[in-house]
């Protein structure tokens, strides 16, 4: 394994922690059908990624590998994985994000309505709580810890504008991680998928890539010197500006 695959494993490992927890009982066709669409749409799976084998994938959800087998039909007949044979085969993403589009973002505004400041409200709660918790336990962070928010960071700031928001996801999901808190990283990525249409739907403006590309690099660089209140203070100044953007396309 050479080192780019190493550490695309690695990433893998610690994001799919997050969203490939097991289901609860009683629907888990539905579950497991979610919980796949929630790593593809969140970016911890991109387009031509292969997901984990199905043993280690059922086992991760906690599903019989019938189950999850059904749900991945599903997704292959709404086109968003492919099944490949072979020696290097698998189950491989073949879902792409749609352009970002106001009209889709208002359309998908309607769909939330009245839920719209709350998820908005839900997600500051969670990010910038984790963004301290993290800080918190800077010193307790490992290398690999550390060296999985920095490449986030890096991954996000040489990303293509197709994959800009799928990364800006991962990014967050890291923070969520280095918090400590399971429960808290899957909560997260819950808020997060509840305003997925929302935000990926938002123009791309370049003036406002590099204000995030600030806000970010404040986030990380708190997180990773310990410093609590600055992490929760550049948190908050960036989902602030996002919350702005957002309404101010609704308006």
């Amino acid at each position: 394994m050479d080192l780019d695959e190493a550490r695309e494993r690695a990433r893998l490992d610690w994001q799919a922690g997050a969203i490939f927890r097991p289901v609860r009982t009683g629907n888990a066709f539905e579950e497991t059908v979610e919980r796949l669409l929630q790593a593809i749409k969140l970016g911890v799976f991109g387009h031509g990624d292969r997901l984990p084998a199905e043993r280690d994938l059922a086992a991760r959800l906690g599903v019989s590998r019938e189950t999850l087998r059904e749900a991945l039909r599903t997704l292959q007949q709404a086109d968003c994985v492919e099944p490949r044979r072979g020696r290097y085969g698998g189950t491989f993403v073949t879902y792409r994000m749609p352009a970002p589009d106001v009209a889709d973002l208002r359309r998908a505004a309607r769909d939330l309505g009245g839920a719209l400041e709350d998820a908005l409200t839900y997600r500051h709660v969670l990010e910038t709580g984790a963004a301290e918790a993290a800080a918190r336990r800077a010193p307790a962070l490992s290398p690999g810890q550390r060296a999985h928010l920095e490449n986030r960071l890096a991954d996000l700031e040489d990303a293509p504008p197709d994959q800009y928001r799928q990364l800006d996801s991962r990014f967050h999901l890291a923070i969520g991680e280095l918090a400590g808190s399971p429960t808290l990283a899957a909560a997260i990525a819950e808020a997060r998928m509840r305003l997925n249409d929302l935000l990926n739907a938002i123009p791309m403006l370049d003036r406002n890539i590099e204000h995030a590309a600030d806000q970010h690099r404040a986030m990380v660089r708190a997180i990773l010197t310990g410093d609590a209140e600055a992490a929760r203070r550049a948190t908050e100044e960036h989902l602030a500006a996002t919350a702005a953007l957002l309404r101010g396309f609704l308006a």
